[in-house]
């Protein structure tokens, strides 16, 4: 993460978790999202608080 990271109002102050390079990885994090573990966009598009 860039040192001077935006805290803007789409992301906040999260970090972008990089893609899902598989289905299951996918999979799981449709199930986080869903749970509200992590914020997704779509399956490709998730962030988290650090």
């Amino acid at each position: 993460m860039p040192a001077n990271w935006p805290n803007n109002e789409l992301v906040k102050d999260h970090v972008i978790i990089p893609p899902a390079t598989d289905v299951k990885t996918a999979e799981e994090r449709l199930r986080q999202a869903k749970t509200g573990e992590i914020e997704c966009y779509d399956w490709w598009l998730c962030h988290k608080k650090l």
